[in-house]
């Protein structure tokens, strides 16, 4: 990729970037269909890719989807308008040549490309309960750490799908025994390890974090999840919704000298972080205001997801018919869930629905430049706000909750 189209995609933003849906398959899950694509396209890539339940935001991350997955699957692309020609630019090949210019030097200087991203998770029912690896873990298969967060906007959760409750860590008063003999039994039929673990209904308007090495079995609601950028993941249930789920899926994030070694699997759990008795107290978020209620006129914003320091999350109202300035000291993504208006030079929107290929004007990356400056936005509504969502990277300066 030329460095000049990366700089013409800057320059005529002024330091914001339109960005491309980018829609993700998983053939192991059943669209909950709340995501806005187009009801023809949930199956556009074919029965034995499955169907799309994610959409990805700010992604550098490639997709870890097996042999079938495509070119650039999971990757978010800048949409550039040169001349009278509209392409597209990957946004990490951007940041490769741009650096610090879109995420900060302060990101770029630690780690030299975006560390993060969010996305959408849309299912019709819940997903076995999982472990995403730690750093030192994921390491040994040559992927980083996973560590993400929940929160569950009102805007696509008009249903909560078939389970919308979600199995967090383990029952404290198991053994480690117990668990091993869970997996021990995985190819037997049902397992049988959610008897090992408490569900948490899950409400619109809130959120969990879910640090590596928790076990945990998402629920049916639709999910905005910040998260580090990695996909690595071990199923550890092998019956969900009467789904038998694959053995190699189970082995997935073990070493292959290891695979079959049902210890390396109860080692990669962190057991005091599964077995904590106040989970509703460490891991829950209700949203917090990010500054006191009478500061912010015109409107309101709050944290969704604060508890990592790998990522954040915030929520932001504008209300109806205001023009406001948000400043922020780090560069993040957002993606609209409400309402339209314009933000910078940019006309902004919340689709109602999205042919699979279709560009949008719901999705964007502010720069850190452009962030620190301040992201000027006026709702053109007289009664419909505008909610956007922005996730930002690790160790955000803005970030400074007494928990």
């Amino acid at each position: 990729m030329s460095k000049k189209l990366a700089e013409i995609a800057l320059d005529q933003g002024k330091g914001i970037v339109r960005l491309a849906p980018t829609w993700v398959p998983r053939s192991f899950c059943v669209p909950g269909r709340r995501i806005k694509l187009h009801p023809d396209d949930y199956y556009v890539l074919g029965g034995e890719r499955g169907g799309i339940d994610e959409r990805w935001f700010s992604s550098t991350t490639p997709a870890q989807n097996g042999p079938l997955t495509g070119k650039n699957e999971g990757l978010s692309a800048i949409v550039v308008k040169d001349g009278s020609k509209t392409s597209e630019v990957l946004l990490r090949d951007a940041i490769d040549v741009l650096k610090g210019a879109i995420i900060g030097d302060r990101l770029w200087k630690e780690h030299e490309s975006w560390p993060m991203y969010s996305k959408f998770f849309d299912n019709m029912g819940p997903l076995p309960h999982h472990v995403h690896h730690n750093d030192e873990d994921a390491a040994k298969i040559g992927q980083k750490g996973k560590p993400e967060a929940y929160y569950f906007p009102p805007q696509v959760n008009n249903h909560g799908g078939d389970f919308p409750y979600t199995f967090f860590g383990i029952t404290p008063g198991t053994t480690k025994e117990q668990i091993l003999e869970c997996l021990k039994n995985f190819t037997k039929g049902d397992n049988k390890i959610t008897n090992f673990s408490s569900a948490f209904r899950l409400e619109p308007g809130t959120g969990w974090d879910v640090p590596p090495g928790m076990l945990h079995a998402p629920g049916s609601m639709c999910t905005y999840e910040p998260q580090k950028a990695s996909d690595v993941f071990a199923m550890y249930q092998s019956l969900v919704n009467e789904a038998i789920i694959p053995e190699e899926l189970l082995w997935n994030g073990t070493p292959k000298d290891r695979i079959g070694d049902y210890e390396q699997l109860i080692e990669v759990l962190d057991w005091e972080l599964n077995t904590d008795p106040n989970m509703l107290e460490t891991r829950f978020m209700n949203p917090v205001p990010v500054r006191p209620e009478k500061e912010m006129v015109g409107y309101r914003e709050v944290w969704v997801c604060y508890r990592s320091d790998a990522f954040s999350a915030k929520e932001l109202t504008v209300l109806p018919g205001q023009t406001v300035t948000i400043k922020d000291n780090a560069a993040y993504g957002m993606i609209m869930m409400q309402g339209h208006g314009k933000m910078g030079v940019w006309e902004v929107e919340t689709p109602t629905m999205i042919r699979y290929g279709q560009h949008t004007n719901d999705e964007f990356f502010v720069t850190e430049q452009a962030a620190k400056e301040g992201v000027t936005i006026t709702n053109y509504s007289d009664c419909d706000p505008i909610v956007m969502l922005k996730h930002f990277g690790p160790n955000n300066p803005d970030l400074n909750l007494d928990l």
